[in-house]
């Protein structure tokens, strides 16, 4: 079993990657938001990685910049019925909105969280709710819940709310809402000083 590769990014597709280790290449499928953080093609590059044999034959790489995307991965994978390991790496990519924030929505039972904020399905999060609940516990992620916070108090509508009036698209607008939300800010910010810094985002220099 091959668990990590370190070389060199040979070739970006829109979904996965080629390394090139001792000579050989390996195409290793990631998540957009890991995607997002693999470098350039020429670029070093070190992942871990899990096998999946295809029903369509031979053996597929996925692949994980950390620790504790892999073990979510596994979870998602192992414990989660009727989940193979391309919807194991797309509940993977909404998770990692903010992973202290998805295992808090999975013990909490809150499917507001999981539905409005991280794009899972209300059949799907009940789903996930039921296999997980007991798992991720002891699930260890960094960093600190956030989204949760913004979603109770109001502040993530009436963000996007804003967003739309000022004519952004529902997509680009809430991507860079998930993304503004997740940086590590007080607790205590409102809404003006988040849309301040979504904004940010939709309008770079």
């Amino acid at each position: 079993m091959i668990a990590s590769l370190r070389g060199t990014v040979v070739l970006k597709t829109d979904d996965s990657v080629v390394i090139e280790a001792g000579g050989v290449g390996y195409e290793v499928f990631l998540c957009e938001t890991s995607m997002r953080n693999v470098g350039p093609e020429g670029s070093d590059a070190y992942m871990l990685t899990a096998e999946s044999i295809s029903m369509y034959g031979g053996a597929a790489l996925y692949g994980f910049l950390t620790r504790e995307e892999k073990e979510l991965f596994d979870l998602f994978r192992d414990a989660v019925p009727n989940t193979g390991a391309k919807k194991a790496l797309d509940h993977l990519n909404k998770a990692l909105k903010s992973l202290p924030d998805f295992k808090q929505a999975v013990i909490n039972n809150d499917l507001k969280l999981l539905t409005t904020i991280f794009g899972f399905t209300s059949k799907t999060a009940d789903k996930l709710i039921s296999a997980l609940k007991d798992k991720m516990p002891d699930f260890q992620t960094a960093g600190s819940v956030r989204l949760g916070a913004f979603a109770a108090q109001g502040v993530y509508a009436r963000v996007l709310n804003a967003l739309a009036s000022l004519g952004f698209r529902a997509g680009e607008a809430k991507a860079a809402l998930e993304a503004a939300a997740a940086e590590d800010r007080p607790e205590t910010e409102n809404t003006e000083e988040l849309l301040k810094r979504t904004l940010k985002r939709l309008s770079p220099k």
